[in-house]
């Protein structure tokens, strides 16, 4: 089966910021005729920012799990919890379905992003013959999840906020939700970077 035309197969391209389509230039100095923005017809060094901002996800997200993201203190008791011991704490405590909620957007949703991305960086490194519209639609789950794994920090901020009553009981936060946060910022940055266009260059089928 034939493939349908691309975008630069029709000498034409979009602009990132108002979409609107113009003719299509390699000229690197181009710019939107409508709202100025620089025009290009792939992003520059899409592959190479996307794997540097990926494994540097991956590395942040091993401090994420090894140090405490927030310190439960009372007058009987002080505990500093992990993302998994947080989740375990969850569940022992008759929270279930919170704690799956919880692991869900901490572990997850995470290891997904992962995944999946380098797969697409790989695939597109190789000029892979998958069929582009799967990978297109990996590309777009990875966007539509990315947000959830904000989870964690935004439970961490909103204990400590409602939770401090001086000596009585209060919550911190601690390092580990710092890394995650880095992690999911880098993660969301990783997918922002790699352009989705690639995918439908170079393929021999539909």
């Amino acid at each position: 089966m034939n493939a349908p035309p691309r975008a630069v197969d029709m000498g034409i391209m979009s602009c990132h910021v108002c979409r609107l389509v113009t003719a299509y230039t390699d000229d690197k100095h181009a710019h939107c005729p409508r709202c100025g923005s620089p025009l290009h017809g792939r992003k520059h060094a899409s592959v190479s920012r996307s794997w540097a901002l990926l494994l540097a996800a991956a590395m942040f997200y091993i401090p994420a799990n090894i140090f405490p993201i927030m310190r439960t203190q009372s007058l009987s008791s002080k505990d500093d919890n992990t993302i998994l011991s947080g989740i375990l704490e969850l569940w022992r405590a008759g929270s279930p379905g919170l704690a799956v909620i919880v692991f869900t957007a901490s572990i997850i949703v995470p290891m997904l992003k992962f995944i999946i991305m380098g797969y697409l960086l790989v695939s597109v490194q190789r000029s892979s013959d998958m069929v582009a519209r799967q990978r297109s639609k990996l590309y777009r789950f990875v966007e539509l999840i990315g947000y959830w794994s904000m989870l964690d920090v935004f439970v961490v901020a909103i204990l400590s906020a409602l939770v401090h009553f001086k000596i009585l009981s209060r919550v911190e936060p601690l390092p580990g939700v710092v890394y995650f946060g880095i992690v999911v910022v880098l993660t969301m940055l990783a997918a922002m970077s790699f352009d989705p266009r690639l995918i439908w260059d170079k393929r021999k089928s539909q």
